[in-house]
C-alpha cells in the first residue's frame, strides 16, 4: 500500500463510523505545532496527496545550539464527529490490545512495537466533562493510563519523526480497519471495558469561612476583554477581527501553561465568535486557533533559546 493510499485508508476508516471533518496539523521533529487546518471529509482529500508528499520532503532542522539534523514533518489528524465519541487508547501492550481487538475500529501502530487503538462511541451524554469521565473508566478497564493521549494520531503511510528514531524513522501503519464498527456504551461494557464508577467521596462541610492560604491561590486566565480590546479594527470597520482577538487570547494563555485542552474548553466559554462556531457545527475553528497560537509560542520559545 502506497503512502498516499495508506493515509486515505485511514481517513475512510475514521469517515466510516462517523467522523465528518478533521483538525489537520504538522509538528517539526521537536513536535512543535507549526501549522493547522480544519477540513471536511469530503474536501481533504483533495489535499491529501500534497499533504503526504510535502511531509515526507527532508530538510535541515536544529534540534539543539549546536546540532541538526535532516527531517521532514510529521502529519496529524485530529477526527471530529457530530453523534460520536472517539476514544484514543496509546502504546497498548499486547495483552490490553487482545482486551480491546473486539471494539476498535482501527488498530495502527506509530512504531514498532508501539500500538494503538481507536474505538468509536455512540449514545455517549453530551459535554466534555462526560467524555473526560468515560475516557477516564475505559482506560482503568483497558489498564492503560496513557494521560497524554490528545485524540489526534499520526496519518498512517507518513514517518513519525522524532529524535529517538533518527535516522531511521517508522512508517505509521496501520494493522487492522474495521469500517463502519461503532460500540455503544452497554456493548463495552458487555465486553469488560468500562471499569465501575468512582464512589462519591463524603465532604465534611464547613461553617466557618477562611480567607484562602498562599498555597490555595487560584489560577488565573488572561482577560479576554482585553484581547479584544486591543484588536484590529476588521477590513469593513464594522468592530474588532475577533478572529485575532480569539488567537491573541489563546497565545496569552498558553504563555500562562495553561494546557492546549483546557485552552480550547476555555475560548468557547468566553469567546463569542467561538461559541457561534461550534453551534454551527465547526467546532475545529477553536482547535485551529489554540494550534496556531501554540505554534506561535513554540517558535517564539526556540528563538529565545537560539
Amino acid at each position: 500500500m502506497s503512502d498516499i493510499k495508506a493515509a486515505q485508508h485511514m481517513l475512510d476508516t475514521f469517515t466510516s463510523v462517523g467522523a465528518d471533518s478533521f483538525v489537520v496539523t504538522k509538528t517539526d521533529i521537536l513536535q512543535a505545532v507549526k501549522w493547522g487546518k480544519h477540513y471536511s471529509a469530503a474536501e481533504l482529500p483533495e489535499f491529501l496527496p500534497p499533504m503526504v508528499r510535502t511531509a515526507a520532503i527532508r530538510r535541515r532542522c536544529r534540534i539543539s545550539d549546536t546540532e541538526t539534523i535532516m527531517a521532514g514533518e510529521n502529519l496529524i489528524i485530529r477526527p471530529i464527529g457530530k453523534d460520536v465519541a472517539f476514544l484514543q487508547l496509546d502504546d497498548l501492550a499486547a495483552e490490553q490490545l487482545e482486551r480491546v481487538r473486539p471494539a476498535a475500529f482501527i488498530i495502527h501502530a506509530t512504531s514498532p512495537g508501539s500500538h494503538q487503538a481507536w474505538i468509536a462511541v455512540s449514545g455517549l451524554p453530551e459535554g466534555k466533562e462526560a467524555f473526560k469521565e468515560f475516557m477516564r473508566r475505559v482506560r482503568k478497564a483497558v489498564g492503560t493510563n496513557d494521560k497524554s493521549a490528545s485524540h489526534a494520531t499520526r496519518l498512517a503511510g507518513t514517518e513519525n519523526f522524532k529524535i529517538k528514531y533518527a535516522p531511521n524513522f517508522p512508517t505509521v501503519t496501520i494493522l487492522e480497519a474495521h469500517p463502519g464498527r461503532v460500540m455503544t456504551p452497554k456493548q463495552l461494557d458487555a465486553l469488560g471495558l468500562v471499569a465501575p464508577p468512582e464512589p462519591v467521596k463524603a465532604t465534611t462541610l464547613e461553617f466557618t469561612r477562611r480567607s484562602p492560604s498562599s498555597s490555595e491561590t487560584v489560577r488565573q486566565w488572561p482577560s479576554y476583554e482585553k484581547s479584544l480590546a486591543g484588536a484590529p479594527t476588521k477590513s469593513d470597520g464594522s468592530g474588532p477581527d475577533r478572529s485575532k482577538a480569539d488567537y491573541w487570547w489563546c497565545y496569552l494563555a498558553l504563555q500562562w501553561k495553561w494546557s492546549i485542552e483546557d485552552v480550547e474548553a476555555k475560548l468557547s466559554e468566553v469567546s463569542e465568535k467561538a461559541r457561534e462556531r461550534v453551534r454551527l457545527g465547526d467546532p475545529g475553528y477553536v482547535h485551529t486557533t489554540a494550534l496556531n497560537a501554540a505554534a506561535a509560542v513554540a517558535q517564539n520559545s526556540q528563538k529565545g533559546r537560539v
